[in-house]
C-alpha cells in the first residue's frame, strides 16, 4: 500500500481506517543516533520541548472515499528528525483539523505560542494523533480534534455542531484529515472566551485566537496547508 493517494485536492472522506502499527516504526528503528543527536540540538534551541509520543504512518491509501492506513508509536524526538528528511524518510505525517466556525461564518484560529516548534505559526487548534487517540488500535480524528481543541484553547466542541463528513487534503509535508465545527457565538466571543483561557493557564500552547472573515483575509504566519482549507470553506458555505 505504502503511500498512495492524491497531492494537493480536496478529498471527501467517509471513513478514516488508520491503525496502531504494534511494531517499531522503522524510521525511528534504523535512526536511534541520529534521532538522539538532533533532539540535543532541539533543546539547546528550545527548552521547553517535551519528548513525548506521537505517530507515524507507514502507509496510507485512499480508495472508494476511505482513507486507509498504517502508523506507529514514536518519539516526539524521533518526528523532529523525520521533519527534517521528510523526502527520504519511508515515513509520512497525519493530522486532523476541526476547522473552528462562528455563528456568523468567521472561522477561528490559533497563533503558536513562542516556546513551541511552530513559533508565531497560524492553523486551527491541533496535534498530532497520540495513543490516546485511537480505539481498539483504530484512530478516532473527531476524539483528537476535539482533545486538543479543548487543551489549546478551552473550548469545547462536544457540544458544538459537527459537519456531516470529514475531508483529507494531502501534501508533500503530510495530509490533514478536517472537518467543520460550528457554534453559535460570534467570533469575537469566542476570541474573548479563548483569550480568557490562555490568561489563565501557566504554559500556554498558543499566544492566541485568529479570525479569518473571507478567503482573502490571510494572516501573516499562516501555515502553507491553511490557504486552500480557508478557501474551500467560504467557497462551499452551506445552504
Amino acid at each position: 500500500m505504502s503511500f498512495d493517494l492524491p497531492r494537493n485536492v480536496i478529498l471527501p472522506v467517509d471513513e478514516v481506517d488508520v491503525r496502531l502499527d504494534p511494531n517499531p516504526h522503522p524510521f525511528e528503528r534504523d535512526n536511534q543516533t541520529a534521532i538522539g543527536e538532533n533532539w540535543r540540538r532541539e533543546m539547546e534551541a528550545k527548552p521547553a520541548l517535551y519528548d513525548g509520543t506521537v505517530v507515524l504512518l507507514s502507509a496510507l491509501a485512499y480508495r472508494d472515499s476511505r482513507l486507509v492506513g498504517r502508523c506507529h508509536a514514536v518519539k516526539y524526538s524521533t518526528f523532529m528528525l523525520w521533519r527534517k528528511n521528510r523526502e527520504r524518510s519511508g515515513a509520512e505525517h497525519a493530522y486532523a483539523h476541526a476547522v473552528l466556525v462562528a455563528g456568523d461564518n468567521a472561522l477561528v484560529a490559533i497563533r503558536m505560542g513562542s516556546h513551541t516548534v511552530n513559533a508565531g505559526r497560524v492553523y486551527f487548534a491541533a496535534g498530532s494523533f497520540e495513543p490516546i487517540d485511537f480505539r481498539d488500535g483504530l484512530v478516532d480524528v473527531d476524539f483528537n480534534m476535539i482533545r486538543e481543541v479543548g487543551e489549546e484553547t478551552g473550548i469545547d466542541l462536544s457540544v458544538a455542531l459537527r459537519g456531516p463528513r470529514c475531508y483529507a487534503l494531502s501534501t508533500s509535508s503530510g495530509t490533514v484529515i478536517f472537518r467543520r465545527y460550528r457554534v453559535a457565538e460570534c467570533a469575537e466571543e469566542i476570541a474573548r472566551r479563548i483569550k480568557t483561557f490562555v490568561a489563565a493557564e501557566t504554559e500556554p500552547e498558543i499566544e492566541g485566537p485568529v479570525i479569518i472573515r473571507s478567503a482573502a483575509d490571510l494572516p501573516d504566519g499562516l501555515m502553507g496547508h491553511m490557504k486552500p482549507l480557508i478557501e474551500w470553506h467560504f467557497a462551499n458555505e452551506p445552504a
